[in-house]
């Protein structure tokens, strides 16, 4: 997109908040960088350069615009609709990866060496994995400056900065202003309406940002009529959840707003803030275009009337893809009730027990080295599905099978459909919401095949996903559209 420079042009002349994030805007004659739609009068085209990244800009010596908040744009949604080795790169480093195993624990990872990685990011981001975690460490001590009366040295190191001094000098270098001043403009943004800190430690209120349409109806709707009683609650117009993070445990609620997602987080460790945001935003897929996808799904004649009515469907996903795998197994061949209570039972008897003064949670959802040491014999399920049970929590305990915001797609898909009681159905819902493939698509859904004879669409699995290579690569959104011409409780907004 940033090489297109006569339509990045055109998208900051018009304020195009849809390309908030796809690229940004460096302004040659002031120093500083902007997101597309900032408010300010655009400058003159032979003054603007554009970047695909804020730590290209960082590099390159500009500044973050102090009125458009350029660090706080929806994320791209290249890396969530890609599998290549700079994707999932990119989903890692929002995972904090580099910030807790270095370069090399990236390059581990993504099973490249770190030179490779260093030369595929710098060729398509203008930045390395080391500038590009820095400006995530920026984006993360602004938030806990504004947000939170914690003192700077405290922040310092909860960003993940190695020293004071370096935090010091790498705020100043990129917003013009000292830590200091940052929270000095503090009082005037709260006063005209800007989210902030509850007063109760570890807890901070925020705000996602997303691309607009959002239609909030399947996405909590499905999460809060999945949710498992304990781990997950919908709870005062919120959907709330545990989160097991690197450095300890979290408590999430989020509610949907017109123009954000209200995000109230409680952490035992604040160095744990930037993985709890990327993995929340990863389960309501904020950085989707959401313009883009139903272009493409408006093409059928036979989608278009169902996008037409609710546009903006999201793909409910998870924060946990272990997590996500077992409920799925759970869930083979029973209802959604029955899966619930099951997943409960796990929950109940093996999760990690933890406070939650503001609701019900109770747990963690058990880790799959907790789930592997379960005895088979009290599990209330017939035998095939235990056996398909044990093997995947062995598997995934032993690390034989990684399920990872890094998984190669392909490669992931093939070491799900080894298992014992792995068919189609199982691989491709994992894939679709706890690997993020856009393109995962269900032809053997009954709800999928009941929705598709009612439209008129081939009900047969062969016919219909033929008639699906049209609505690639986004095939896993047309589910969300077909699934919701159902009354089934997960497309609607719970009251």
């Amino acid at each position: 997109m940033h090489l297109d420079r006569e339509r990045c042009v055109r998208a900051v002349r018009s304020k195009d908040a849809r390309f908030d994030g796809w690229f940004f805007t460096a302004v040659l004659t002031t120093g500083i960088y902007c997101r597309p739609s900032c408010p300010a009068v655009p400058p003159k085209a032979e003054n603007m350069t554009f970047h695909p990244s804020a730590a290209a800009c960082q590099q390159a010596g500009f500044r973050a615009c102090k009125r458009c908040r350029p660090d706080t744009s929806p994320g791209s949604p290249e890396w969530n609709r890609r599998a290549d080795l700079v994707a999932r790169a990119m989903r890692l480093i929002a995972d904090g990866v580099v910030d807790r195993e270095g370069v090399p624990g990236l390059a581990g990872r993504l099973g490249y060496s770190a030179r490779q990685v260093e030369r595929q990011l710098l060729a398509e981001l203008g930045a390395g994995p080391l500038a590009l975690a820095r400006a995530q460490r920026a984006q993360t001590a602004r938030l806990l400056i504004e947000t939170t009366p914690l003192p700077m040295a405290e922040i310092a190191f909860a960003a993940g900065f190695s020293s004071i001094r370096t935090f010091n000098d790498t705020v100043r270098e990129v917003f013009a202003l000292s830590p200091s001043e940052l929270r000095a403009r503090v009082p005037a943004r709260r006063a005209a309406g800007a989210p902030d800190g509850q007063g109760t430690p570890g807890t901070l209120s925020l705000r996602l940002p997303f691309r607009a349409p959002l239609n909030p109806d399947n996405l909590f709707g499905h999460l809060a009529a999945t949710a498992v009683p304990g781990v997950e609650e919908w709870r005062d117009g919120a959907y709330r959840r545990t989160l097991r993070l690197p450095y300890g445990h979290g408590i999430v609620a989020l509610a949907p707003r017109p123009d954000h997602i209200a995000c109230r987080l409680t952490l035992s460790d604040l160095r744990d803030l930037t993985v709890a945001i990327s993995r929340c935003r990863r389960m309501l897929d904020l950085d989707a275009d959401p313009v883009a996808v139903d272009d493409r799904l408006r093409t059928d004649p036979l989608l278009a009337p169902l996008v037409d009515r609710a546009p903006g469907r999201r793909v409910p996903r998870t924060v946990d893809e272990a997590e996500f795998a077992v409920r799925a197994v759970l869930g083979q061949q029973v209802s959604t009730a029955a899966a619930r209570t099951h997943a409960a039972r796990l929950v109940t008897a093996h999760g990690k027990p933890l406070d939650d003064p503001e609701g019900g949670l109770t747990h963690l959802f058990p880790s799959p080295e907790a789930l592997a040491a379960v005895d088979p014999g009290t599990l209330a399920m017939p035998r095939t599905r235990r056996t398909t049970f044990t093997t995947l929590v062995r598997q995934l305990a032993d690390g034989d099978l990684h399920l990872g915001v890094e998984s190669d797609w392909t490669e992931a898909r093939a070491r799900l459909l080894a298992l014992p009681g792995f068919g189609p159905w199982t691989v491709d819902v994992i894939a679709m919401r706890a690997l993020g493939d856009p393109d995962a698509f269900l032809p053997t859904d009954l709800g999928i095949r009941r929705a598709a004879g009612e439209l008129g669409l081939p009900s047969t699995p062969a016919a219909l996903t033929a008639r699906a290579e049209a609505w690639r690569p986004w095939r896993a959104y047309a589910v969300q559209y077909l699934w919701a011409t159902d009354s089934h409780p997960i497309n609607f907004l719970p009251v």
